[in-house]
């Protein structure tokens, strides 16, 4: 039983590490290979913005960097640990292509670690899949806790379509979410907009 037990845990540890590089890390890479090809498509006719470009695209680099050694010894992302989760989505919503109007409701003390991680990730895989796949405009972020959960949402006026079918990256937050006893819920009409709402214990 005892090996069995170990065996059964050293498979969530691995299930949550996949998850964490996958909204983490992967998405950063993602981001990044899109400023490298913006910074291509600049350099003949706008040396000067293909530079910023570049400037934006090392300093992504290094970000996701620092976030691989932090998953590779277990811990959270730096931004997040050292800071919160409200200056870590910031950070996310500063990066992010399309526009983000953030809003974040949460009491003055910190959140449970899982808690923030796990939002956390749950944004980072939303807004790059609103990057990557909706050809939205705008998009707003909304974070609150009330009543012992925290609800999350993401909703972006993109051309809808998005699906919670397995072997999509947000079918990874619907176990993401399971994990920690929350849910997720997707309404993407096709024409849009999207709305991904979460829900998670607070504590």
């Amino acid at each position: 039983e005892g090996r069995n037990a170990a065996v059964a845990a050293e498979a969530v540890a691995l299930r949550r590490l996949e998850r964490d590089i996958h909204d983490g890390p992967q998405q950063r890479l993602v981001r990044l290979g899109m400023d490298l090809s913006r910074a291509q498509r600049q350099l003949d006719r706008d040396p000067a913005a293909a530079r910023v470009t570049l400037d934006e695209a090392a300093g992504l680099a290094r970000e996701t960097l620092e976030e691989l050694r932090a998953l590779s010894r277990g811990i959270a992302p730096p931004v997040l640990a050292d800071r919160g989760l409200a200056a870590a989505l910031a950070a996310l919503a500063a990066r992010s292509p399309v526009p983000v109007d953030l809003a974040v409701d949460l009491p003055t003390e910190r959140l449970a670690p899982v808690t923030e991680n796990t939002a956390y990730f749950v944004v980072s895989e939303a807004l790059a899949n609103v990057a990557k796949h909706s050809d939205a405009a705008t998009c707003r972020v909304e974070l609150s806790c009330r009543d012992g959960r925290l609800r999350v949402l993401v909703e972006d006026d993109g051309t809808g379509g998005a699906v919670l079918a397995p072997g999509h990256g947000l079918a990874g937050l619907t176990d993401r979410l399971l994990a920690v006893d929350g849910e997720l819920t997707v309404d993407s009409p096709r024409g849009g907009p999207t709305r991904l709402a979460g829900t998670l214990p607070c504590a």
